[in-house]
């Protein structure tokens, strides 16, 4: 649509902070109001409003769409949607690893087994690792416990945290950001290794390169929607 605002303004409200637009209050979708729960966040999403030219493309207002999300979506039941992401856990990316050749065997030790020992040390669970694609159960106690995890975050940090594992087909590298603190671009890196081996040997087209890249910037804004959230 085209623009339709000169001013962008945040503001503090009841329940958070809040984006107007010449003085009118930014609603999402659903028409909720789009109170935002840290001052930083609001800040990141006024800013997005204030980089538009003269038509409004939420595509480049990755920020907006993920508050969207959070409050129309995420907020009015976040036990079934956290549900939805810790169904991950039975299917890690981390757990499933290649039989061959050693060198992409060794990377993937490499770079998994670090990500699986902070999820062992932080929510004092165990994983089944296998070789191969062949589903294999993880401990009931692992999935109840990470499934707890999971349920214990707010909506805003929930909403990124899917993006993030549902990216990276992994729910411990998500974790692994929201609550570990790892960095970024290790941890996509780590989640990227088969995908980067299939290049190596292959080579990537332009179309390809192009969408790596998007998802690499997908997860880093997920990322920082994160951490603005918690503030």
């Amino acid at each position: 649509m085209k623009r339709f605002y000169t001013d962008v303004t945040v503001v503090a409200e009841e329940g958070g902070f809040g984006i107007r637009l010449d003085g009118r209050p930014v609603r999402t979708p659903a028409r909720a109001s789009l109170t935002l729960p840290t001052a930083a966040l609001a800040e990141a999403i006024a800013q997005e409003w204030r980089a538009q030219g003269e038509t409004v493309d939420p595509a480049s207002m990755p920020m907006t769409g993920l508050a969207n999300a959070a409050i129309d979506h995420v907020a009015p039941d976040p036990a079934t949607f956290a549900e939805g992401v810790a169904r991950y856990a039975q299917s890690d990316l981390l757990c499933y690893r290649a039989d061959g050749p050693d060198t992409l065997v060794a990377r993937q030790v490499a770079a998994w087994e670090p990500l699986l020992d902070w999820a062992r040390s932080r929510y004092d669970v165990t994983f089944a690792v296998t070789q191969g694609i062949i589903p294999v159960p993880q401990p009931e106690e692992t999935l109840a416990r990470l499934a707890a995890a999971v349920v214990a975050i707010n909506p805003f940090i929930l909403t990124g945290l899917s993006t993030l594992v549902t990216l990276s087909g992994s729910l411990v590298c998500g974790l692994a950001v929201v609550e570990g603190g790892r960095e970024i671009g290790a941890i996509w890196q780590a989640a990227e290794i088969d995908e980067a081996w299939q290049v190596e040997q292959w080579g990537e087209d332009a179309e390809a390169a192009a969408r790596s890249v998007r998802r690499a910037d997908d997860f880093a804004t997920a990322a920082a929607f994160c951490a603005l959230s918690r503030g």
